[in-house]
């Protein structure tokens, strides 16, 4: 992909992939700054990237919130651009021997339920609270936590009328086995508390130096 990706962005090096596509450094022709854009083939079976720009879309304004830059195809793939981010937290416990003193957690507990919260404000469950889906920013942003991958993110009620989803099981498991909740692993329809509990399990994972599995 040599052109230039919407018109101003030019793909760098890969720096990272996942199920649901490949991630690469980008950088904005016009201004110079850096970017993260992320890559999915048209011909995928399950294409995720288009619904989690408009969730992007729907959450951008929040603090924490990676800002959408672009979306659209370009050849073969659905190419969406967002910023560039820092490490994740699972790369930042790595990096810290797998353990952060009780401070850390209590200081990160406090900005990832801030931002879980303002998800489900939004009418949305995240649906795979894990450590690798936040991550810090950079530069002047480097103590902020932001959260990504909206991929699984489902609405659980309607933001007209309020009215919540219905109660429903036999429900595969959707996430990450490792930090979904009792209810999750059960097959029961998943609910705001669910994303709770997971973060529940992943401060413990930060206190303990290990999950709970």
């Amino acid at each position: 992909m040599d052109h230039l990706i919407g018109g101003k962005f030019k793909l760098g090096r890969k720096i990272g992939s996942g199920s649901f596509g490949e991630l690469y450094l980008g950088i904005n022709v016009q201004s110079g700054e850096e970017v993260a854009v992320k890559l999915e083939s048209v011909k995928t079976k399950h294409p995720q990237l288009h619904y989690e720009s408009k969730l992007y879309m729907l959450l951008q304004g929040g603090t924490g919130i990676p800002h959408l830059k672009w979306f659209g195809v370009e050849g073969d793939y659905n190419v969406m651009v967002i910023d560039l981010l820092g490490p994740s937290l699972e790369d930042l416990f790595t990096y810290c021997s797998r353990k952060f003193s009780l401070k850390t957690v209590l200081m990160l507990a406090d900005q990832l339920l801030n931002r879980v919260e303002y998800t489900h404000s939004r009418g949305f469950l995240h649906r795979d609270i894990k450590p690798d889906n936040f991550l810090m920013g950079l530069g002047r942003k480097a103590n902020q936590v932001y959260i990504i991958d909206y991929g699984l993110a489902k609405k659980y009620r309607d933001l007209q009328t309020h009215k919540h989803i219905p109660y429903r099981e036999n429900k595969n498991l959707t996430g990450t086995a490792r930090y979904a909740s009792v209810n999750t692993h059960l097959g029961v329809e998943q609910s705001r508390r669910d994303d709770l509990e997971s973060l529940g399990y992943v401060l413990m994972y930060f206190l303990r130096g290990r999950s709970n599995a």
